[in-house]
């Protein structure tokens, strides 16, 4: 048997709810992490400065030497062998004052930039709560089926073994026994993989959460949130119109027409001239020196101040800056081509899974009637075995149906519930029911 079955029978210390899950993935993935890194670089990109509203301030400061030897020049006043040494910093100011609204266009490019940034962070965070909630529920879909091969097991243990007993004591078939013993190694051997394809869900569910270092022996928790979950109607119509505003991938894809359009407006302003305010301050300090006359030593002091107002306007630079334009003109309608497609192909998928929703869902209504009615009759042939009226064989075949019945309904209610989840993050409500709360 399972140690792990339920917290009363097996001293299970940790429970596991699909929220708890969700949120210490959002914690601790690896993917948000880097997401909320990329956020805090856009945020620290997105100021004034970096968008070129701000003066620049230089300081640039030379120091020089340099040996003159005028020992075989006629026509030189400093004969002799010269040292030279010069001290010059420059501090230089520069101002612009207008660049064809350049400046404005790209601290909007800076804001639509973070934005994008968020929105590729929220992508992220809606891939990992609908991965973790399948992980979660998938996990859970085998430990339903573990439960119920464990009791099909212990049915046929104890057949097995009261068989054994009746063998010594009375006349059986030894058809029966053998029978029984096969069926009872066959169940063994399904619940021995059943169990492993639970710990291995839980495992993936762990690895998507982040929360626990890998390694072979793990304390699977107690999965609370059941199946049995209320799934409310879906209106397609309102789950369309819902697209434009609350799907993420439309809304990331929208931005990305307007990084286009002011890529188009920042092209557009090297049409213009542009006007700029320098300024700057040097002073400096020089030292000649005869190496040959040690009384020759002479120092000179400057100070020299500059400033200057420039316009600089391109007459003809061989239309480079109107094709500039042009071309990006055409990535812009090409932004908007793309988003078009996207809407459709989005509105296409919604469709798809809300008809295979309702498909899935007619297909769990009709498994659940099937499997209710499989168990009345493999609960009906046991009692005419025991009866002698029904013989082993058959009842093999009523067991065989019921099983069957029960892991195929919880393959259907997981098909089920993983569409409904991949609606609700298409209209972004997965987002808004984790990361508002």
């Amino acid at each position: 048997m399972m140690s792990f079955m339920s917290n009363a029978q097996t001293g299970v210390t940790d429970s596991l709810s699909a929220k708890q899950a969700v949120i210490i993935a959002l914690k601790n993935n690896y993917d948000i992490q880097v997401s909320n890194a990329q956020i805090d670089i856009a945020e620290k990109n997105n100021s004034w400065s970096e968008a070129g509203l701000y003066p620049t301030v230089t300081l640039n400061v030379g120091y020089n030497n340099s040996i003159q030897d005028n020992s075989n020049n006629p026509f030189t006043f400093t004969p002799g062998l010269i040292l030279y040494r010069s001290l010059s910093p420059n501090l230089a100011f520069n101002l612009n004052l207008f660049s064809g609204f350049a400046v404005k266009i790209s601290k909007e490019r800076l804001n639509t930039l973070e934005e994008q940034s968020n929105g590729n962070a929220m992508l992220v965070v809606e891939s990992i709560i609908l991965d973790v909630l399948k992980a979660y529920y998938g996990a859970r879909v085998q430990y339903e089926r573990l439960l119920i091969l464990n009791k099909l097991k212990t049915n046929s243990l104890n057949r097995y073994v009261f068989y054994e007993v009746k063998g010594k004591y009375a006349s059986s078939t030894s058809l029966e026994g053998l029978q029984f013993k096969t069926q009872y190694f066959s169940d063994s051997t399904n619940a021995l993989v059943q169990e492993l394809s639970f710990k291995n869900a839980v495992r993936n569910l762990y690895l998507l959460m982040n929360n626990k270092e890998v390694a072979q022996e793990v304390n699977f928790p107690f999965l609370t949130d059941s199946l049995n979950i209320n799934f409310p109607l879906i209106d397609f119509e309102e789950a369309k119109n819902s697209l434009k505003t609350n799907n993420q991938q439309l809304k990331n894809q929208f931005m990305g027409i307007e990084l286009q359009q002011l890529n188009t407006s920042f092209q557009r302003s090297f049409l213009y001239p542009t006007l700029s305010l320098q300024g700057g301050f040097v002073p400096s300090k020089n030292w000649f020196e005869d190496l040959n006359d040690s009384s020759m030593k002479i120092s000179t002091e400057i100070l020299a101040y500059n400033g200057s107002v420039n316009l600089r306007y391109s007459i003809f630079n061989n239309w480079k800056n109107k094709r500039a334009v042009e071309v990006s003109k055409i990535q812009e309608s090409i932004a908007e081509l793309n988003y078009k497609n996207m809407e459709k192909s989005v509105t296409n998928s919604l469709a798809n899974l809300i008809d295979s929703y309702k498909g899935n869902a007619k297909v769990v209504e009709l498994s659940t009637i099937n499997l209710d009615y499989s168990l009345r009759a493999y609960k009906l042939a046991e009692k005419r075995f025991k009866l002698g009226t029904l013989n082993s064989v058959d009842l093999l075949v009523f067991k065989n149906t019921y099983e069957n019945q029960v892991l195929q309904y919880y393959e259907f209610l997981y098909n089920k519930l993983s569409t409904y989840l991949e609606i609700y993050r298409m209209t972004g409500r997965l987002r808004l029911d984790y990361v508002k709360n």
